[in-house]
């Protein structure tokens, strides 16, 4: 496997980016925490310690989402290749640790000789270690990482063949359902007709499987939730004291999502230096930090008409707790 290498000019555009990244960062911390009810962008769970807790997360017993997706993966590899057409410019968005890709990168070169893999994640930690992970574990692929968010990254793809778009752990359950299908929308416009996104929906189950899954006995989910706050007081200046709020996580019926929240234990006043920020917490009080919605097998079909795709094949996992569905851009 060959792993692009970044030059001076790539690492000095890197910096600026980072910069960029950081002044985002602060203002949507302002506009969160200034707003009500408080809310922040999921996104920034996901630092270098963010990413490593979350993988842990995706190994505990609980977490049946990564288990049942991987079992997808592995049994339908072979297939999901075999529907490649040549050489294969494979896309994920929010790759993390890319432990799901594997068996699916072994198939296509097992297909078609040779992949170009372009993991886009918001940690340059995680893509550098995935990355040298990769390059032991799947000869004939060629790894380029970049580090952005996902249509800045997209953007930045300079595919001369087709592409097979990964959008996996059921990330899409993130976005509420009117922004999933224009996000899809706008995937759909930076793809070529005969492109394929293929994308990981967790289904609507029994509500105890759903709680556990977000509230595991070990604590790593609330560690993950709390260490936003952790992030804010290392790159913003923050001064949060993260014993004294406390991870929520509940089903919400009516949306059909799992929210997570950061609540505030007591009344409590926090500054945050960047950018200039006094933000005042009541007793009981919630930071929303992510949604995550579920899917009937019936939304999903509406969500890909909507966003103009063609279902071109959909498997789930011996539970049915997940599905995986392979996903066409019409023309071709």
């Amino acid at each position: 496997m060959e792993l692009a290498r970044p030059s001076a000019e790539d690492a000095g555009t890197c910096t600026a980016r980072e910069t960029t990244a950081l002044r985002r960062f602060a203002e949507d911390v302002r506009v969160g925490l200034g707003s009500s009810p408080k809310h922040l962008p999921c996104v920034y769970l996901y630092d270098a310690r963010g990413s490593e807790l979350f993988d842990r997360i995706t190994r505990l017993p609980e977490y049946y989402l990564t288990q049942a997706e991987s079992e997808i993966i592995e049994a339908h590899a072979a297939r999901i290749a075999d529907a490649a057409r040549g050489p294969i410019h494979v896309v994920e968005l929010g790759s993390g640790t890319s432990a799901k890709t594997v068996a699916l990168l072994e198939a296509l070169v097992d297909a078609n000789g040779s992949a170009i893999y372009r993991p886009i994640d918001v940690c340059a930690d995680v893509l550098r270690a995935s990355a040298e992970v990769l390059t032991e574990a799947v000869p004939g692929v060629t790894v380029k990482p970049i580090r952005a968010r996902y249509i800045e990254g997209l953007e930045r793809v300079d595919a001369d063949g087709e592409v097979l778009l990964l959008w996996l752990g059921s990330s899409i359950g993130n976005l509420e359902r009117d922004r999933a299908a224009q996000f899809l929308s706008r995937l759909r416009g930076r793809l070529s007709p005969g492109d394929r996104l293929l994308i990981g929906f967790d289904l609507v189950k029994d509500v105890g499987v759903l709680a556990a899954a977000y509230n595991d006995s070990s604590g790593v989910t609330a560690e993950f939730n709390l260490n936003l706050l952790r992030r804010i007081n290392r790159e913003l200046g923050g001064d949060f004291e993260l014993e004294r709020f406390r991870h929520i996580a509940h089903w919400n019926p009516d949306h059909r999502r799992i929210e997570m929240y950061l609540e505030s234990l007591e009344d409590q006043r926090v500054t945050i230096l960047n950018p200039g920020l006094t933000v005042e917490f009541s007793c009981g009080e919630r930071v929303h930090t992510e949604n995550s919605h579920k899917y009937t097998l019936g939304g999903i079909a509406a969500l890909a008409e909507d966003a103009g795709l063609e279902i071109e094949e959909r498997w789930l996992d011996s539970r049915k707790y997940f599905s995986l569905h392979s996903l066409r851009v019409p023309g071709l």
